[in-house]
């Protein structure tokens, strides 16, 4: 695992936190930031994910 991985995956934990309490308190703004703030971990976990692939296929065995 890389830190794009590990910064990704709690970023889209923490936004679907922030969502869910945007929801409870009735709040759209906080619930569009909470997605919003899902989407970027998300990105940032699958470029993660990429980069570790990348890292795999050019190790030397």
């Amino acid at each position: 695992m890389n830190k794009d991985q590990v910064k990704g995956a709690a970023k889209d934990m923490a936004g679907k936190i922030q969502r869910k309490t945007g929801e409870a308190i009735g709040s759209d703004e906080q619930q569009a930031k909470g997605l919003a703030k899902q989407a970027e971990g998300k990105t940032q976990k699958k470029a993660g994910d990429v980069r570790e692939a990348v890292h795999d296929l050019t190790r030397k065995p």
